[in-house]
């Protein structure tokens, strides 16, 4: 009791602050939902530690904010899926889908490459344009251990684009003659953050914004597959450095490090723990168990906590990281996101759903 209180104690001030700059953040959302809550945190977080950085009292629950609670937070949003939902949203949407996803990961190594902007950065951008912005970076930032720079700097690149689609995805639309079904599979498709799906396709109309928000949370459970590759991927490195360690250090062979084979409890050892937790809360919610009541509470509650996880983000960025880094994420971001929307248009045409 006393080590648990203490832990507590240890924690309280860094995680105050964190939930103090989430309320102020979430307030900001409410009046500019383009904007949306989560951006506000990490920019005020970030000012707020340009401002004063915090000092060793505040660390520790900042960090935790910044780790546990987002992954506290991927859990919840599996709670919003239905998996009998999925399916049915699936037979339409999945080509447009995994086409878009495919051609962005893709676009993001080799135009990354290209560009040189490189490692975890480059994941973090790829996967927030595929997938869905600050949710999907949230799901892969522990995975990849990615710095609170990488975060901040990939979640601002996304937000640019995010009010760019807001603003012009209507207006293509009405360009193209879209349905009202059919914008709803392109703003869920194509715009990665749900604030701003809602935002581009309720300015077109209500059925449109019903269905993108389906659409955007089907999206989302392509979450699952990239997290345990790129768990995969980290596994394989960090073997592969070890072994490596281990030949310079004359072991021989690296007969100190033999090559593991790939069993189920190792691939399950891969798997995080609150990746195994969405797919719980998304199982969960598919039997009808939760109340309908509850599914807003959730959601409110999955995404005040990512607003907590990137204020606290925001806090502990390295400003000065945002300078080293340049401009050639930024162009990064514009390209995956041209290329994303383009795609979403070509693939929709293909299968006869524009």
């Amino acid at each position: 009791m006393t080590s648990t209180m203490e832990t507590a104690r240890r924690l309280a001030p860094g995680l105050a602050v964190a939930t103090g700059i989430a309320v102020v953040a979430t307030v900001i959302g409410r009046f500019l939902p383009v904007v949306g809550a989560p951006v506000s945190g990490v920019v005020l977080g970030a000012v707020i530690g340009m401002v004063r950085r915090p000092t060793d009292r505040f660390r520790p629950g900042i960090t935790t904010a910044s780790k546990f609670v987002l992954q506290l937070a991927v859990v919840l949003l599996g709670a919003q899926l239905s998996l009998l939902e999925v399916v049915g949203v699936g037979v339409e949407s999945l080509p447009v889908m995994l086409g878009t996803l495919v051609v962005c990961l893709l676009a993001a190594w080799g135009v990354g490459r290209l560009l040189g902007v490189v490692g975890n950065l480059r994941t973090l951008i790829g996967v927030g344009t595929g997938i869905c912005g600050a949710s999907a970076i949230a799901a892969v930032t522990p995975v990849i251990g990615a710095v609170s720079v990488e975060v901040a700097y990939a979640v601002s690149t996304i937000f640019l684009f995010n009010v760019a689609a807001v603003i012009v995805f209507p207006v293509v639309g009405h360009a193209l003659g879209m349905s009202q079904h059919a914008f709803g599979l392109f703003a869920g498709t194509a715009v990665n953050d749900t604030s701003s799906v809602v935002a581009a396709a309720s300015t077109y109309g209500t059925q449109a914004a019903n269905f993108a928000v389906v659409v955007k949370l089907v999206r989302t459970l392509m979450i699952i597959p990239i997290v345990l590759g790129l768990a995969w991927l980290v596994g394989r490195r960090e073997e592969a450095a070890a072994r490596l360690a281990a030949e310079r250090a004359g072991d021989h062979g690296a007969a100190a490090v033999p090559r593991q084979p790939w069993t189920l409890r190792r691939v399950y050892r891969l798997v995080p723990w609150f990746l195994i937790g969405f797919v719980i809360a998304a199982a969960v919610n598919s039997t009808g168990v939760l109340p309908g009541p509850v599914h807003p509470v959730i959601s409110t509650v999955a995404a005040f906590l990512i607003t907590v996880a990137l204020s606290a983000i925001g806090l502990s960025t390295d400003v000065a990281g945002f300078r080293r880094a340049g401009f050639r994420p930024l162009v990064l971001g514009l390209v995956l996101w041209l290329v994303v929307t383009g795609s979403s248009l070509a693939l929709m045409t293909v299968t006869g759903a524009l």
